[in-house]
């Protein structure tokens, strides 16, 4: 990203003393020469100056006969909020510097000036300043990602990825959402509703797995009543309840085998027979599977029936893993910035300029929803306003590579055979990952390359629940 756009190059001294205002200036044209300083002897003048251009940082006496400077802070504040101003003054108090800094000052400095301090100073002015312009940047590009509700990203695989949606939502076809845990499958689906012609009806979300087997069938149906004991009054299944709407059937593939005859029963004849019930009736429901099983070696096994497969089938997306999509993870982690401030009602921080340095070098087994609570704990243990890359490492129990076998100066030392086994779990990770994606995720020829079997190699990829279907073009 280019540092050095227009309202970064110019700094802002305001002073009534003119012998001052001109040797501050002879100064810093010598100590920051990439940098424009432009000079104003009262607070209107700066107010005047502020209101036809941009700068990054305003130098600016208390003390001065017009206005004084924590009048004009006020006032330069409700403009720009995020105005950068450091105050100077040769009455210096406690109670001064206070004051300034909760009205909104950055920085407090007294005179007589130590020039030396006093450049260190604007210059980490600046860099905020610079840090502060990259984050409305990157927020620009947030709010137009790809007009696809929640999403964020601009690479290239997202962008395929939000012209499938638009094109899949418009259908009435069932749809199968294929991807690793923490991709944004449940995102995916309620996108999907969001744009589709049924938007205006029911969105029902079931997570399969969470609800008992001996219960799912009940609650997909429904049952009428005394179809078993304890059923007093006829219950509405969630297939009559998301009428004219949207279903989905979140990890379709822990589905028991005998609820998936029911299920495909309901694609063929979109009707619904309860518990108990005599008769069928009639349901207007589309319906959304996802999952991050591997669906054909289930059926392989004999757990999942091929002929809902490809009832499923009609159209796939594929949800791509955070390594795949890492050129989108400053996005990202500016986005979940945002959002953890909100959930922790804190002030506003934004990331050093080498901060996200780490997050391109990990590998992401838990993919989008990790770098999330990465950056929520980031921003619980950052203190100041200025995340750096000791912070992301806080609470981290996934280690790149690096990180399992070279433990930092300070840290605390892990267990010899707990380091091993998180360095090879991320070697494995990573090694498959880049064996499927060379291979187009073609097994065969990936066994053939890494002298695996077949059947080790497909033992691996279940072990570490790899969705090689994702590297499929």
């Amino acid at each position: 990203m280019n540092k050095h756009v227009p309202s970064l190059t110019k700094i802002l001294l305001v002073d009534d003393e003119p012998d001052l205002l001109s040797g501050l200036k002879r100064n810093f044209a010598k100590r920051l020469p990439d940098i424009d300083v432009l000079t104003a002897a009262s607070g209107n003048e700066a107010l005047d100056i502020l209101a036809g251009q941009e700068v990054a940082l305003v130098l600016m006496d208390i003390m001065m006969g017009d206005m004084d400077g924590l009048e004009a802070l006020d006032r330069i504040r409700s403009k720009e909020p995020e105005q950068t101003v450091i105050l100077m003054t040769g009455y210096g108090t406690i109670e001064l510097a206070v004051d300034a800094i909760r009205r909104g000052a950055w920085d407090f400095v007294t005179k007589p000036l130590e020039l030396d301090n006093l450049t260190r100073i604007l210059q980490k002015g600046l860099e905020r300043s610079r840090l502060l312009e990259e984050n409305k940047e990157l927020r620009s590009k947030i709010s137009s990602a790809g007009s696809i509700p929640e999403f964020i990203g601009q690479s290239p695989t997202m962008l395929r990825l939000y012209e499938t949606i638009k094109t899949s939502a418009d259908s009435e076809y069932t749809i199968l959402i294929r991807g690793a845990s923490g991709t944004g499958k449940e995102l995916c689906a309620r996108a999907i509703h969001s744009l589709s012609p049924r938007s205006g009806k029911p969105f029902i979300m079931v997570n399969c797995p969470a609800i008992p087997e001996n219960l799912l069938e009940s609650e997909l149906f429904g049952y009428s009543k005394g179809a078993f004991t304890g059923a007093d009054k006829e219950h509405a299944g969630l297939f009559s309840q998301a009428n004219g709407g949207t279903l989905c059937l979140d990890e379709i593939g822990d589905i028991p085998v005998h609820l998936q005859t029911k299920l495909l029963r309901v694609l063929q004849e979109q009707e619904i027979k309860p518990l108990g019930a005599d008769t069928s009736s009639k349901i207007d429901v589309r319906i959304i599977a996802s999952t991050n099983a591997d669906l054909e070696e289930k059926i392989r096994e004999g757990k999942f029936r091929e002929d809902l497969y490809y009832r499923l089938e009609v159209l796939t997306l594929h949800m791509p893993s955070l390594i795949e999509i890492t050129e989108d993870i400053p996005l990202l982690a500016n986005f979940f910035l945002k959002k953890a401030e909100g959930e922790l009602n804190n002030s506003e921080k934004t990331f050093s300029e080498t901060a996200l340095d780490p997050l391109f070098q990990h590998n992401w087994p838990g993919n989008i929803r990790e770098l999330q609570n990465v950056i929520r704990r980031a921003v619980l243990f950052c203190p100041g306003p200025v995340i750096d890359e000791k912070h992301l490492k806080l609470g981290s129990s996934l280690p790149t590579l690096d990180t399992a076998a070279n433990q930092e100066l300070g840290e605390k030392i892990v267990p010899y055979k707990e380091a091993k086994e998180s360095c090879l779990n991320s070697f494995t990770r990573q090694y498959v990952h880049r064996l499927l994606k060379k291979c187009n995720g073609n097994i065969s020829q990936a066994a053939r390359l890494s002298d695996l079997t077949r059947a080790a190699l497909q033992k691996i990829i279940r072990r570490y629940d790899i969705d090689g279907d994702q590297y499929r073009q």
